[in-house]
């Protein structure tokens, strides 16, 4: 539970230093945010991956879901267009999170492949 909040934080640390960045270019003083938000988003991220979560998985996560709320929060306070087309691209971008989590589950609940043996383990007990 711990990871998936600290990857929240990430997501909204990189949400927030995004949208700082477009209204810093009327707001100069906004940069402070947009640096923050950034450097606080790759802390978290990095704390995440030291809770255990893959590297894969929560950097998907982290890249999609920064990207859906983006558009969406952009066109909220910023007015920026959100037509039809961008909002099937947010739902398949959910839909590949889903996707990527889903797998990680799977992957965690398989049990462990045996491994092949060597050439060389193999080549010890053939006669010459």
């Amino acid at each position: 539970m711990r990871k998936w909040l600290l990857l929240s934080t990430a997501i909204l640390l990189e949400v927030t230093a995004t949208l700082s960045l477009r209204g810093a270019l009327d707001h100069p003083a906004f940069y402070v945010l947009v640096a923050l938000g950034y450097v606080g988003s790759l802390t978290v991220l990095a704390l995440v991956l030291r809770a255990g979560l893959a590297l894969g998985v929560a950097y998907g996560i982290w890249g999609a879901s920064g990207v859906a709320l983006t558009a969406i929060l952009a066109a909220l306070f910023f007015g920026d267009p959100l037509t039809g087309v961008m909002g099937i691209g947010i739902a398949l971008v959910i839909g590949g999170v889903l996707c990527v989590e889903l797998g990680a589950q799977s992957a965690r609940s398989a049990p462990p492949a045996q491994s092949a043996p060597s050439p060389r383990s193999r080549d010890e007990g053939a006669p010459s």
